[in-house]
């Protein structure tokens, strides 16, 4: 049998070009399988050399991350329709975790972000970077005033970090028997509530308060 030529006869024009054809070849496979994907996977199907995949992206774990941020689009638009008008923080991220746990085990490239689960996934890929940006992506689509809330560019990096290990968390080993979505919400706001709660600016300590007001007295003379 003849060999089939590579990217199905016509090669891509640039790297860029390349790079989102493997991955869309990444995103129809995990969607087949409902599970991670080998490199030699995406590689025969887009009939090529496993080094020309790995030109692109230096592993499967990459690839699969890659894939899994280009396919949550959908999940991120109906997410945020489910968390449309909440702009209590707490509220809205309660909602989103509960609405993300009973979503990902319907969409298995979302589950490749959280879970360790999969075959080959790295359960550090948690905070890698596509994790933290699609973090970031879903909570800015919140009704929620975070500035207003006292959340600066850092703080939200640290919030996302929390969410992401929470929602991984619950993901890989759900309890048994596994909560209701409303026995979670309770369970959220006793425990995960207080830490998300609008910050407040730290108060002065007694003796900054004091140094302040001899400071004042001291202008005043």
């Amino acid at each position: 049998m003849a060999r089939r030529r590579g990217w199905g006869g016509s090669p891509p024009g640039d790297d860029d070009e390349a790079s989102r054809r493997i991955v869309a070849a990444a995103v129809e496979l995990i969607g087949q399988t409902g599970s991670a994907i080998s490199i030699a996977d995406v590689a025969e199907s887009l009939g090529v050399i496993r080094q020309t995949v790995y030109r692109y992206f230096p592993s499967a774990d990459a690839l699969m991350r890659a894939a899994a941020i280009a396919s949550v689009d959908g999940f991120l638009d109906r997410l945020t329709r489910q968390v449309k008008g909440i702009d209590d923080p707490v509220d809205a991220m309660i909602e989103a975790v509960v609405y993300t746990l009973t979503e990902v085990r319907r969409t298995p490239h979302l589950g490749i972000l959280l879970s360790s689960s999969y075959s080959n996934v790295d359960p550090e890929g948690i905070t890698s970077h596509e994790a933290r940006t699609f973090g970031m992506t879903m909570i800015k689509r919140f009704d929620v005033d975070w500035e207003g809330c006292g959340y600066d560019d850092p703080a939200l990096a640290d919030l996302v970090e929390y969410l992401l290990r929470t929602m991984q968390s619950f993901f890989v080993s759900p309890g048994n028997p596994p909560r209701s979505d409303d026995e979670m919400r309770r369970y959220l706001r006793r425990w995960m509530g207080p830490a998300i709660a609008p910050q407040q600016p730290v108060a002065p300590t007694r003796r900054a308060a004091d140094s302040n007001a001899r400071g004042g007295s001291q202008l005043m003379q």
